[in-house]
């Protein structure tokens, strides 16, 4: 059956947030801050790190690109969002909203390999510190890197076909302020139980088995630091903590979202504001003021541009 011929769906409406003013207009304070100060947290942590030579290493690296792929969830949903919260007639096309779960699963899919790719350097870091430098060679992060974009993009093309050839020829309503892949399913116009159980499966799976994997090594990490107390397992269980908490607030809204089995559309929603708009803010705060090193390098960066931007202020002048 070619789905894509029936469907004489358009576009969606989506409900948004809320009908309240007063909730709309603190929504707006509140996500246009947090959305340019995430950005600019996350640029800040990407320039230091590109242009301080104390800080090539692997575990930077890896937190340079985690820092840019939250430039991307928050590039995804948010902006949309702040748009959307004073217009009554909220829309979204077919292909944008088509394209706004492209994103967000990629994303998603290469932000869950790369904390995974951190726990490992943490791991090797406290565990094996001899033999550091050559296990996490350049060699290793850069295959961690590909693997990364390699499983986001394999994870979010494997369900997209089969929405794109769904016939959606009636209701268009999505109870959300973004697309997804839950709530845009149970919109179609055939039975999607089975299509419904696989992107459960699918996102459900990649969650709960990457997590389950970074309790794994956490474990095996804090046993090992019991055991050889350091000066420098102690610094290395410094950036781990920081880790675990990243972990947690990206983690924590995906497994309620896509596994769940009483979906509530409130806590849901509240759940994708934090994930879209909280945690890309959140990360570059934990790694940053629990990272003495980084927050060194931060202030030489800011030095810089700062002495930069008088001289190019005095030049014309002169």
């Amino acid at each position: 059956m070619d789905g894509a011929n029936q469907s004489v769906v358009s576009e969606f409406v989506l409900l948004g947030l809320t009908n309240s003013w007063e909730i709309q207009l603190l929504l707006f304070v509140f996500s246009s801050t947090l959305c340019v100060a995430s950005m600019m947290g996350n640029s800040l942590i990407i320039l230091t790190v590109t242009s301080d030579p104390h800080l090539h290493s692997p575990m930077y690296f890896l937190l340079a690109n985690l820092s840019f792929i939250d430039l991307g969830v928050s590039s995804v949903t948010s902006p949309k969002m702040i748009y959307d919260l004073f217009r009554k007639h909220k829309v979204i096309s077919f292909r944008g909203c088509i394209a706004q779960i492209f994103f967000i699963h990629i994303v998603g899919g290469v932000e869950m390999v790369l904390l995974i790719a951190m726990a490992f350097d943490r791991y090797v870091a406290i565990c094996k510190p001899l033999h550091y430098l050559t296990i996490m060679n350049p060699r290793m992060c850069i295959s961690f890197l590909v693997a990364a974009w390699i499983i986001g993009f394999i994870h979010s093309m494997v369900q997209l076909p089969f929405v794109v050839n769904l016939p959606f020829c009636g209701p268009n309503v999505l109870d959300s302020f973004y697309c997804d892949l839950p709530r845009l399913i149970k919109l179609a116009c055939i039975d999607t139980y089975q299509l419904e159980f696989m992107v459960m499966a699918n996102s459900g799976f990649i969650s709960i088995g990457s997590i389950f994997i970074l309790i794994i090594s956490y474990i095996v990490i804090i046993l090992t630091v019991q055991k050889h107390s350091s000066g420098s397992s102690s610094k290395a269980l410094s950036t781990l903590s920081a880790h675990i908490t990243a972990v947690a607030l990206f983690f924590g809204p995906l497994i309620f979202i896509y596994t769940w089995p009483f979906p509530s559309t409130h806590l849901d929603k509240f759940l994708a504001i934090f994930y879209a708009v909280l945690t890309p803010f959140l990360n570059p705060v934990i790694y940053t003021f629990r990272n003495q090193e980084m927050k060194v390098a931060m202030r030489r960066v800011c030095r810089q541009l700062v002495s930069y931007r008088k001289t190019s202020l005095v030049m014309p002048v002169l």
